[in-house]
């Protein structure tokens, strides 16, 4: 049986126990054993700015490498103002960057976006979309993943309880291991 697919998984809330963060170990957790899950931690990444490339800084450096030797990216975010969290737009700057050497570039990528009202970060899922469609990041288009009423399906554990959602993200994560399969060079 081959190694699991590597799966860098990027969450845009900076929140510690944020509902984002818990989807993501949910995800991980329902994730079949073709998938392994690990966040990387975005939090500490200075804005972008082109001026810094020339000797940029580590974290910079350390998130691309992570990007570069996952099989796949996994972004998990919430919804700001409908649309991307500005941690995880620059994140996305940072990896894009310089021009021409995008990390992402090719990657398979699935979107999981949450709310704690009813639309589920719709906004934020189609903004952070339209960038890494037009960067050739391979973004899987079904299932779309939208988790409306997010604060109602957990427990004060942080642990994911409603039945119907763990159902669906776990169909959720076996498509995303077939497209990562698809899609996998190995």
């Amino acid at each position: 049986m081959s190694p699991p697919y590597q799966v860098a998984v990027l969450v845009g809330s900076l929140r510690q126990n944020s509902f984002s963060r818990m989807l993501a170990h949910a995800l991980s957790e329902l994730a079949p054993p073709t998938l392994s899950l690990e966040i990387v931690e975005i939090g500490a990444l200075p804005f972008y700015n082109d001026d810094l490339e020339a000797d940029a800084p580590d974290t910079w450096r350390q998130v691309r490498q992570c990007i570069v030797t996952a099989d796949a990216v996994l972004f998990v975010t919430p919804e700001y103002n409908r649309s991307v969290p500005a941690v995880l737009k620059n994140a996305v700057d940072v990896l894009s960057r310089p021009f021409g050497a995008s990390v992402l570039s090719g990657k398979p990528a699935a979107i999981v976006s949450a709310s704690p009202g009813a639309m589920g970060g719709f906004g934020a899922s189609h903004h952070l979309r339209q960038s890494l469609v037009s960067m050739g990041v391979n973004v899987m288009s079904s299932p779309e993943v939208y988790v409306g009423n997010v604060a109602a399906l957990f427990d004060h554990a942080g642990a994911l309880t409603h039945a119907g959602t763990i159902e669906f993200l776990t169909r959720f994560a076996i498509a995303f291991s077939t497209w990562i399969e698809r899609l996998s060079a190995r």
